[in-house]
């Protein structure tokens, strides 16, 4: 029960309390019955939301159950920050929360509880965060900026918002002025502003400390700076794009061989596959004063930070041998430049012949009719000059199907063919593994089939609709994405306010809209030092289930 007399306890009253300690110390879960789906809420806090002229040196939250202690600590935020340690102290499910300084004179603080707490009975986590506010003053702040996160992780993300006295592009360096956290739907709510004008970020503040680490949190960066004027009360939809900043540079970290022919590598981030060639790499013997090139590179069935390169020189294990790497590029564009490490030498000789890891269809998998493509992943590298007599593509019925060979990689092979397929027909793809030779010589003499089939051509789906509110000057560009499947994602550039979507594969999708200010046909996410906001966006609220065969139409979508 929340208390809110301002004189100590008396020692009578302590007892009763010591009483009731003792009788709740143990805090289990209570045994038997249905599994507690229920999230921990907040039932009162003191002092009021609202009051003024707060002259306390704590304040009180009553939970409406037990919860996890650890978990409340790191979930409550104190706006404007506040410097030094609180103090916690429990009875029952209530904490009293005491402040390490007194206050400051008429200003108003906002206490906001996030959403990490979690009970005690099933580790339920809190739905939506909870706020009040008080003043040290005779009036208090009242204006409120609200908006949504989005991004693969939008619940428990922190909001941290900068009061901006004369602009600063180094905001992130310090603590927020002011900080929230949001519910499981990405929604947040910032309470207890005053005039002035703000920057907001949304933060996965992994290291909960309130400060942005480019390394490891992702980050939104907002489209512009919020203005609350004497006149406002709220300002609403500000809309947030978690993404990863980290402009850190790729680094070696170090190289083995597994055998004489393969050297695996392992970087302090993964790298872009479309930049892995051979032509990056080098041997470098320092021991003998040689250099030796490298004939193949690939992924492989390895980490995502690791890569696989083959070579034919015959290394000697008592040198000392370096690998260099230039010109590599991690997934966010960020680029190693001549960089080096030492790498553990082996003479084991490879005697293991080529296998097929896995292929994309799977066996008897179903691929699309108008652009089938098919992928077959070795584990190692091959020699490329006599696949092509290696494959051959038909129908159920033996008709050849002319097809074009591409590489995703040295070990993945792309068939890719010239025409569109016949819709709900079946296809026969045959490789002569005894012509996939590796940089040993090995090779095994089976034939591998794979059989698949197109799609129907009638499961196709579509939407169309209008969006409205729109500056078409911005250049708007509309997005309609799986949730579940990346690669399928359509986006069309809009002159007008109607849309359509048409033979899209049916799932679940998110359709939203951005205004492509540079008109690169990307959305940009923003950036940090110096300040570059994000380009503006809005999202359809709802998520749309296209359904096989059965089109939407008329959806209108309101841009915000």
């Amino acid at each position: 029960m929340i208390h809110r007399s301002a004189d100590k306890i008396t020692i009578a009253t302590s007892l009763l309390f010591f009483i009731f300690i003792l009788k709740c110390a143990n805090q289990l879960p209570p045994t038997g019955g249905d599994v507690d789906k229920i999230p921990p809420t907040i039932i009162e806090v003191f002092p009021l939301s609202g009051t003024t002229n707060f002259d306390k040196d704590y304040f009180e939250i009553e939970f409406s159950e037990y919860v996890d202690k650890r978990t409340v600590r790191d979930a409550i935020f104190i706006s404007p920050f506040i410097e030094g340690s609180l103090e916690f102290s429990w009875i029952g499910t209530t904490l009293q929360v005491t402040f390490p300084e007194e206050l400051k004179k008429d200003v108003t603080y906002t206490i906001t509880i996030g959403t990490d707490i979690v009970d005690l009975n099933n580790r339920n986590r809190m739905a939506q965060a909870f706020t009040f506010s008080f003043s040290t003053g005779d009036k208090i702040d009242k204006k409120i900026i609200s908006g949504k996160v989005y991004g693969k992780q939008k619940e428990g993300i922190f909001i941290f918002a900068y009061k901006l006295e004369n602009g600063s592009d180094s905001l992130l360096n310090s603590k927020p002025d002011y900080a929230s956290q949001t519910g499981v739907d990405g929604n947040f709510r910032l309470e207890g502003l005053g005039s002035g004008k703000y920057r907001v970020f949304a933060v996965n503040d992994k290291f909960r400390d309130y400060l942005f680490q480019s390394e490891q949190d992702e980050i939104g960066i907002p489209s512009k700076d919020i203005v609350l004027t004497e006149s406002d009360s709220i300002y609403s939809d500000l809309n947030l794009f978690l993404f990863n900043a980290d402009n850190s540079k790729p680094r070696l970290i170090g190289g083995v061989m597994t055998d004489k022919n393969h050297l695996l590598v392992t970087c302090s981030k993964e790298i872009d596959p479309t930049i892995l060639q051979p032509w990056n790499f080098s041997l470098i013997d320092s021991t003998d004063n040689k250099e030796y090139k490298i004939q193949y590179t690939f992924n492989g069935k390895t980490k995502p930070e690791e890569f696989i390169l083959m070579f034919d020189a015959e290394l000697n294990p008592s040198n000392q041998v370096f690998l260099t790497a230039d010109t590599l590029m991690d997934l966010l564009g960020n680029l190693m430049m001549n960089d080096f490490t030492q790498i553990i030498v082996s003479d084991r000789v490879d005697t293991s012949s080529i296998k097929i890891n896995s292929t994309l269809p799977a066996q008897n998998g179903v691929i699309s009719s108008e652009k089938p493509e098919v992928k077959i992943f070795f584990d190692e590298a091959f020699d490329k000059e006599l696949v092509k007599s290696a494959i051959t593509l038909t129908d159920t019925i033996n008709n050849r199907i002319n097809f074009n060979i591409e590489y995703y990689d040295d070990a993945t092979l792309v068939i890719k063919p010239v025409d569109k397929l016949k819709t709900e027909k079946d296809y026969l793809l045959k490789l002569q593994l005894g012509k996939f030779v590796d940089i040993a010589g090995n090779s095994t003499d089976s034939l591998f089939t794979l059989k698949f089939k197109t799609n129907s051509g009638l499961e196709f789906t579509g939407l169309s609709g209008k969006v409205l509110n729109l500056d078409y000057s911005r250049n708007p560009v509309l997005i309609l994405e799986n949730g579940e499947t990346p690669n399928l994602k359509y986006d069309q550039e809009l002159i007008t306010e109607n849309f359509e979507f048409s033979r899209i594969e049916p799932g679940k999708y998110v359709l939203w809209c951005f205004l492509d200010e540079n008109n690169d046909g990307e959305f940009n996410f923003g950036s940090i030092e110096p300040i570059n906001f994000s380009e503006t966006f809005s999202v359809y609220p709802d998520t749309i289930n296209l359904r096989p065969r059965w089109e939407i139409t008329d959806l209108n979508f309101k841009f915000r």
